[in-house]
């Protein structure tokens, strides 16, 4: 199975569709594109031509940088696209980081979803509402 991934070039429109598709929130449009301009990168998953995941790193571009959204549709879930966007996602950061040695790469798992980071390499911190996820590099 062929992927691409394509960075930026996500829609709003596509964004809030993913996210509904898979159980997040629904959010305006408006809302959904001030977040794409306000994110530091974000990645689609392309096969054949549809959109299939994506991904957002947000942050200070500097020290810390948050993974967010993290979305795979169903049909498309446990093949390792997930873990692919990921990856992506933290050799930007990796690679964009002005001090190389003081980063942090953080997120919030949906409950249930906290195994899958951990296989990542992030450390899991309960905090009584949602499951932080951090990794140091």
């Amino acid at each position: 199975m062929k992927i691409e991934f394509i960075d930026n070039i996500l829609t709003p429109e596509d964004f809030v569709r993913l996210r509904v598709t898979t159980g997040f929130a629904d959010i305006p449009v408006p809302h959904a594109r001030k977040a794409l301009q306000n994110g530091l990168l974000n990645v689609s998953a392309v096969k054949d031509g549809k959109l299939i995941g994506m991904g957002r790193l947000v942050g200070d571009g500097a020290m810390y940088w948050y993974l967010q959204e993290i979305i795979v549709l169903p049909e498309y879930q446990g093949l390792g696209i997930g873990t692919m966007i990921v990856n992506h996602l933290v050799d930007y950061a990796v690679k964009n980081s002005s001090t190389g040695k003081i980063t942090t790469i953080g997120g919030v798992s949906a409950r249930g979803k906290e195994g899958f980071y951990e296989k990542l390499g992030f450390e899991v911190i309960p905090n009584g509402i949602q499951w932080r996820i951090k990794r140091k590099l």
